[in-house]
């Protein structure tokens, strides 16, 4: 019978993991100095976090930038509330599980589906689903249940897919798919991209195997038929790209590389493998993505992020919480499907192993920094943050190496116990979308301004798309 714990153990030892590193606050070489590592990490990055405070917005890291309030975008809090999540469920400590609640249901919206009017600014489709994404994950580790009175985590999670399934969400430009905002106002709002598609993709597969309800399934294969056909993944070295421009008909394909569109994508397969008792198709694609992940995202042995990584500076704040996500992620494919363990748990060994060794930074001596693969310590200020991204990253490294002794995501029929909505909190009412004024005389006159000036942005925009999420 596969054994996923023999299999990390065979794994730590060809990494190292069982040799002391010397001169280096952060050890990751037994089961408690584990533990002991992530709680040191989970403690310095609630230090950044000041949502807990008198006075404070519950839920979200300091931003946005473009309110000069700090480096980080909304959706990076719903994504630091399932790190911690990950982090309970990994290491058994509780100490952040009312904070994480507490902030998770402060961000619901006002219809419950994460759709706060005070961050329209900023939605995107990818936004509304990284928080989906969270609510989802709760449901499937069993993290405490809210009050009786407050949303559900299954409920919500099902109203994010239910808004994004909407056809208000969907169109026939590039023969379909979602654009990455939401409000047609938003910049961005013509281009379609595969993290939007991706987290639609992602919490669709976890719902199909979570309620055996086979209407989420069926929108999860449309969307992997999208993402292939409009040629997001690259059908020969199964790259992901990272979005077309609708007014290109999506065929201006942007090439950027990021690698947590890889590793969405390869989760939400594996949970279609899970859930389709393992159809060769689902494996296939979990097998050709991961190969092209290994590949291309290591060097010397840690996550790599291709696009920004050479260069220290250009990784935004966002593409520094991204090593996180793969190692979040892959460790759960590694559970569910097995003979993906013995390609990806060596591998997040020696990565964790190298996000450990690179935090010595500052006073403390024990400070992260995004470059693991140098093995030396990067000051965060270079790439001007505050430093949360790079500490959610290696505290995800360091707590998945605990994947071994960690139940597998769970169903309504193997002990879940998250009450669910089908429709969520969205009725039909309005899915966040405003439907522009009909074109008059008056509006004709300028058009032909308008267009000029929107064609003359697109390249400035379409380039800027490369170096953001």
């Amino acid at each position: 019978m596969f054994s996923l714990a023999k299999t990390l153990a065979a794994s730590l030892v060809l990494s190292g993991l069982y040799d002391s590193v010397q001169a280096q606050y952060y050890k990751v070489d037994t089961k408690e100095a584990i533990k002991t590592t992530a709680s040191t990490l989970a403690y310095d990055l609630m230090l950044l976090y000041e949502g807990n405070k008198t006075g404070q917005i519950p839920g979200i890291l300091p931003g946005p930038p473009s309110e000069n309030k700090g480096n980080y975008y909304w959706w990076q809090g719903g994504a630091m509330m399932g790190t911690y999540i990950d982090y309970w469920h990994l290491t058994g400590d509780t100490s952040y599980n009312d904070v994480v609640m507490q902030g998770i249901l402060h961000q619901v919206g006002e219809n419950r589906d994460f759709m706060p009017r005070n961050h329209t600014a900023s939605l995107g489709n990818d936004d509304q689903g990284f928080w989906g994404m969270t609510a989802m994950l709760a449901a499937e580790n069993k993290f405490p249940d809210p009050p009786a009175d407050k949303p559900q985590w299954l409920a919500l999670a099902q109203a994010v897919w239910a808004t994004q399934a909407d056809p208000s969400r969907h169109d026939s430009y590039c023969n379909g798919g979602m654009r990455w905002q939401i409000p047609f106002s938003n910049a961005g709002y013509d281009y379609k991209n595969t993290i939007a598609n991706g987290c639609f993709f992602n919490i669709g597969a976890r719902l199909a195997r979570y309620t055996k309800n086979e209407t989420y399934a069926k929108y999860a294969d449309e969307t992997w038929d999208w993402l292939w056909n409009v040629k997001y993944i690259d059908h020969e070295n199964w790259l992901v790209y990272d979005g077309g421009r609708v007014p290109f008909n999506c065929t201006d394909i942007n090439k950027a590389t990021f690698s947590y569109n890889a590793a969405i994508l390869t989760q939400g397969a594996a949970f279609m493998y899970n859930y389709t008792d393992g159809d060769k198709k689902w494996g296939d694609r979990v097998d050709k993505l991961l190969d092209s992940m290994l590949k291309n995202f290591i060097r010397d042995g840690a996550m790599y992020e291709l696009p920004c990584e050479g260069t220290p500076g250009t990784c935004t704040a966002d593409m520094l919480t991204f090593k996180g996500y793969v190692h979040r992620w892959l460790s759960v494919v590694a559970q569910i499907v097995p003979h993906t363990a013995d390609k990806i748990l060596p591998a997040l060994a020696k990565s964790a192993k190298a996000a450990a060794n690179q935090c010595t930074g500052r006073e403390s001596g024990r400070t992260c920094g995004f470059y693991w693969s140098g093995g030396k310590f990067v000051d965060p200020s270079v790439d001007k943050t505050t430093g949360a991204g790079e500490y959610m990253s290696a505290l995800a490294a360091v707590s998945s190496l605990l994947i071994k002794d960690a139940n597998p995501p769970i169903t309504n029929s193997t002990g879940g116990t998250s009450k669910g909505s089908p429709n969520g909190g969205f009725a039909g009412g309005d899915n966040g979308l405003k439907i522009p004024k009909p074109i008059t005389v008056a509006d004709k006159a300028g058009a032909g301004i308008l267009t000029f000036m929107l064609v003359f942005g697109a390249s400035g925009t379409f380039f800027w798309m490369g170096f953001m999420v």
